[in-house]
């Protein structure tokens, strides 16, 4: 769900999309025994490898195959083995998560229409009210259509059930938080009951496939990247929204715009370079028993990728990861024992670590699965994406050293 430089890189791999950000991976587990005897006042280095889950297509290894020369269906065919070619269309229905006020605002533009959803009546806006305009609850199954004038709200006309705004194809501007930022988008912004009854409103963008694809894959991706790992990185991303859609995040939208879904900024995220991407890939989805496959990705795996939930997300040794350019392959954090100590309070003093199985992949036996925290007061038994989450660690592929702090 998502380290690429600039902004753009820090909100993907803190998460990771996805997007894929949700790994859903059944670890593999290897006994080992590891173990570090903690003294009264330590050091603590923890070498580690990769960012994310490390699940299926590692977005650094797809650029670091690109330079290599690699076409994205090479790319694509490397990181998830025996998924087929197969097309996708229509379109998507995404939840706008930053608008939080349960009403739905844009600034007019030439064409403005509000459509009734149930009946498919679309009602012109006047251009003599070119101010801002509101969808908003008037009842459980009515929606009010208002506009600002002098600062003040004033009605115009009501809709049954759902309303959306509409502009003839074109570009909208969203009012976000009641107009403290704003963000463009296209399709058509829906003022959506989140279940029947429900007087507030959440805001949805229904908006076509490919137009869904413009305003993510520069968010997951660099558009400055090699154009390979551009497309296969949309090619991911269409398959991945194509897979959420068979499996909607709720009645009312199909898919979330963060990185627990994937990275979504509609219209105000599009670049040329990756919309270049996207139309050369126009359509293409990979499938796995005629269905769209669940194509997880993350920024690096470290040089080895994690086995996933499906056939085609295997467990294999990745070439193309660890190219210069990746400081996500291998990075070091360096920590005392008394971090440890306040994030698991009921150690006490801590005087041990332990690892008790793994991946079985790679550096260490692959990445930690099962850690054992020792201390004066009693032990506490976690898992590693609980270590890395507490820890602020880039991935669960981590190992230990201790040494007395002087």
């Amino acid at each position: 769900m998502r380290a690429r430089p600039s902004r753009i890189l820090t909100a993907l791999l803190g998460a990771l999309v996805l997007v894929l950000a949700t790994s859903g991976s059944p670890a593999s587990a290897v006994k080992v025994s590891q173990h570090w005897l903690v003294p009264a006042s330590a050091t603590i280095a923890i070498d580690g490898h990769g960012f994310g889950h490390g699940t299926g297509m590692s977005q650094y290894g797809a650029y670091g195959a690109a330079r290599q020369g690699l076409r994205y269906s090479q790319i694509l065919s490397f990181y998830y083995p025996g998924a087929a070619a197969g097309t996708a269309d229509g379109a998507v229905t995404v939840r706008i998560t930053a608008d939080t006020r349960g009403d739905v605002l844009v600034s007019y533009r030439g064409g403005l229409v509000v459509s009734e959803r149930a009946t498919g009546r679309r009602l012109a806006l006047p251009a003599g009210l070119s101010g801002t305009w509101r969808l908003s609850a008037g009842g459980a199954d009515t929606t009010i259509i208002s506009y600002a004038s002098g600062g003040v709200w004033r009605y115009w006309n009501r809709v049954q059930g759902e309303g959306e705004f509409y502009a003839s194809g074109g570009v909208m501007t969203l009012l976000l938080n009641g107009g403290r930022s704003s963000a463009q988008y296209r399709g058509t912004l829906r003022a959506a009951i989140p279940a029947p009854g429900v007087m507030r409103r959440e805001t949805v963008n229904a908006v076509t496939m490919e137009h869904y694809l413009r305003g993510v894959v520069p968010l997951e991706m660099p558009s400055s990247w090699s154009p390979a790992a551009v497309q296969a990185q949309s090619v991911a991303a269409r398959t991945y929204a194509a897979h959420q859609r068979s499996e909607p995040k709720a009645s009312h939208y199909q898919i979330c715009d963060t990185t627990t879904c994937q990275v979504y900024g509609g219209y105000s995220a599009e670049t040329a370079a990756s919309n270049a991407a996207i139309d050369a890939t126009r359509g293409v989805i990979l499938t796995h028993q005629g269905r769209p496959a669940f194509t997880q990705f993350s920024s690096s795996n470290g040089g080895w990728t994690n086995a996933g939930s499906a056939p085609y997300l295997t467990a294999r040794q990745d070439p193309y990861d660890g190219w210069s350019g990746n400081t996500n392959h291998t990075w070091l954090v360096r920590i005392t024992d008394v971090t440890i100590e306040r994030a698991w309070p009921e150690l006490g003093n801590l005087t041990g670590i332990s690892v008790t199985d793994r991946t079985g992949n790679g550096d260490w036996s692959g990445r930690a699965n099962t850690v054992i925290f020792t201390g004066s007061a009693g032990r506490v038994t976690v898992t590693g994406a609980q270590v890395r989450t507490k820890l602020g660690l880039k991935s669960t592929w981590f190992t230990f050293r201790v040494a007395p702090r002087g």
